[in-house]
């Protein structure tokens, strides 16, 4: 068997790596740790693999804590085992799809979940146990014995969890056959569907770019994980995102930290490749002479809420520090980097200030790049709470008119675009699985046929009927709907949860009267009316954290959420430690994590588990826009 690794962060901040990973791999092994039991980390991981089809295991480790510090009997050991399975197999109900949640439940019984010490090397799995004639009970006496290096050469961990790898994983002939359709949007009866379906490594090629990182020797490596076809050495392909050929100059398959140069490598590998300059982690390689529609973008749980703008101290520096930003933005796509071009700041968005901290500031300073960093930005963001009226919008030269209606999104309908349910995507053609999505959450069925453009969650539709040469200017309309869904009426910050729909037009007879000039405006203008008679609203991001924090300091730790807006959800406690789950705003957070450790005695943490955009209160909202405007240089 040929089994590839890949080991993923596990903080949340860093939660773009385990993303990519999941687009590489067919199943995924899930740590948990006996002690501390599913954490937020848990969740958010299970919740990507199962967005990407891929199929989970359960390994429980540390559990020579649970034997020597909790000392456990074997009753209350299995006890504690049960509750982490039924926990984790409660959110895979949660966030599996129909079809695959339920054959894809962990059981102890046959071997999907097993249990260990990976740093005391040992492991068990009931197959192991009835094989082996090993109890819990003996487990237990090698432990207090101190004899565990014994242990493990009768349960090593490394068999344990290879063997419920290849018997509980599929391979790439039975993954691809449910994944492709779900992380490709092509059509899977055209003959590069059906050879991604069937992994054909005679077929034509399809793969994608999962990771890119420096090599002292090679330059940049990508990762790529091959669906069909094969990949030569010294072949030519085409990136379809960056729409130019790139020559592969050496191909290795990985054997932890080395590559092993290989001449060829077929479908369903996992492979690193030199040659690829301009590849950006996401990116579709093909033959340049068979292009290929590219994969779904890699979509990540968590949107970048923070942003800063960031300029080397010394413009001598400038050329380093830009090469720095486009490297970090190709390794990591939960940064955001865009220069503000009227400033000509380069602005960082990422998770968080940690995040930012981590990947940019931190190894900018060590590179030896003394930046000038602004305060943290939060990004807020724009809608509307009722319908507007039928908005008209002139062209410039007053020969077109456009007619626009703005209303909110369904909620169940923005839900399912956040959750990755539904695709952000253009619809060039009739996709009746869409439609129905869109029906059976709320849409009517005439809406739902015509919905053109889903862009940072919020839907076009084309209601028109009879315009003469609309298809003419449909893609400038779609354009003028994205710069208004980028910039909203407020404050000019993005807008969400809107369903905007072109219900008439009036076009000038000759192409010449309406092009891009006259149409874009219009449009835009249009929206933007709509939404301001639409009562317009800011909506703000907040983090949805869990603070862990040693009992008697709970109350400083509660005290320090209540005095930045923010909002306690539940809280529990477990041996001593209390455990809180609140929801504060993005920003009431920045310093929360130097403030938490200094009224807790430096004992507190937080994780994050969610971001979410809500309402801003009403009476905070004329202060906010106002600095928002202040900031952009924008007039009242």
């Amino acid at each position: 068997y040929l089994i590839n690794l890949i080991d993923t962060p596990g903080h949340v901040d860093f939660g773009g790596d385990v993303t990519r990973a999941m687009r590489a791999v067919d199943g995924v092994i899930v740590l948990v740790d006996a002690v501390e039991g599913v954490m937020p980390q848990t969740e958010t991981v299970l919740r990507q693999a199962l967005r990407e089809r891929v199929k989970p295991v359960l390994f429980i480790n540390k559990v020579d804590r649970l034997i020597k510090e909790l000392k456990l009997t074997p009753e209350e050991m299995q006890e504690r085992f049960k509750n982490i399975i039924t926990e984790v197999n409660l959110l895979i109900q949660k966030y599996g799809e129909e079809g695959f949640k339920d054959k894809w439940m962990v059981k102890v019984e046959d071997g999907s979940v097993a249990f260990g010490s990976a740093v005391k090397k040992w492991a068990i799995s009931i197959p192991l146990m009835q094989k082996s004639g090993l109890s819990f009970k003996q487990i237990i006496e090698y432990t207090e014995q101190g004899k565990e290096e014994e242990l493990s050469k009768v349960a090593p961990a490394h068999r344990v969890v290879l063997d419920m790898v290849i018997k509980h994983l599929p391979n790439p002939l039975e993954a691809q056959k449910y994944r492709i359709p779900k992380i490709w949007p092509g059509d899977p009866e055209s003959e590069i569907g059906k050879d991604m379906i069937t992994c054909n490594q005679t077929g034509r090629l399809a793969a994608v770019v999962t990771k890119i990182y420096p090599d002292p020797h090679a330059g940049y490596v990508a990762t790529v994980r091959i669906f069909s076809g094969k990949i030569i050495r010294g072949q030519d392909v085409w990136l379809t995102m960056r729409h130019k050929t790139e020559k592969i100059q050496q191909v290795s398959l990985y054997k932890g930290q080395h590559r092993i140069p290989m001449d060829e490598v077929v479908a369903g590998n996992i492979v690193g490749i030199v040659g690829l300059k301009d590849a950006f982690s996401g990116e579709t390689l093909c033959a340049p002479q068979q292009p290929i529609q590219g994969f779904e973008e890699i979509k990540h749980l968590f949107e970048p809420v923070v942003t800063k703008a960031l300029e080397p101290k010394n413009p001598a520096q400038l050329g380093k520090f830009i090469d720095f930003l486009r490297k970090v933005s190709r390794e990591d796509p939960t940064l955001q980097v865009k220069i503000n071009e009227e400033t000509g700041e380069y602005l960082v968005s990422g998770l968080g200030e940690l995040h930012l901290d981590a990947k940019v500031e931190r190894p900018l300073r060590d590179a030896g790049i003394e930046i000038i960093a602004s305060p943290p930005i939060v990004i807020y963001n724009e809608s509307v709470k009722s319908k507007s009226q039928v908005v008209e919008g002139k062209s410039p030269n007053k020969h077109n008119k456009f007619y626009i209606v703005v209303q909110p999104l369904e909620e169940a309908v923005y839900q399912a675009i956040v959750k990755g349910e539904i695709l952000e995507q253009e619809i060039k053609r009739k996709d009746v699985e869409l439609q129905n999505k869109l029906v059976q959450l709320g849409f009517d069925r005439d809406e739902a046929k015509n919905v053109k453009l889903i862009y940072n969650k919020c839907i076009f539709l084309d209601m028109t009927h009879g315009v003469h040469a609309i298809l003419e200017v449909i893609e400038m309309v779609k354009q003028a709907f994205k710069e208004a869904m980028d910039q909203g009426p407020l404050a000019a910050e993005p807008c969400s949860r809107l369903k905007v729909s072109l219900v008439d037009a009036k076009l000038h007879e000759d192409a010449i009267h309406r092009g891009p000039a006259q149409v874009i405006p219009a449009v835009r203008g249009a929206i933007r009316e709509a939404m301001l008679s639409a009562s317009p609203y800011i909506l703000e991001p907040k983090q949805i954290i869990r603070i862990d924090v040693p009992t008697q300091h709970v109350g400083a730790a509660t005290r320090e959420i209540s005095n930045r807006r923010g909002q306690i959800l539940e809280m529990r406690e477990e041996r001593g430690v209390s455990i809180i789950k609140a929801k504060v705003p993005v920003a009431e957070l920045f310093g929360f994590n130097s403030a938490l450790k200094s009224a807790t005695g430096g004992t507190g943490f937080y994780s994050l588990i969610d971001v979410v955009y809500e309402p801003l209160p009403k009476e905070l909202e004329p202060k906010v826009i106002k600095q928002i405007k202040e900031r952009k240089g924008m007039g009242e």
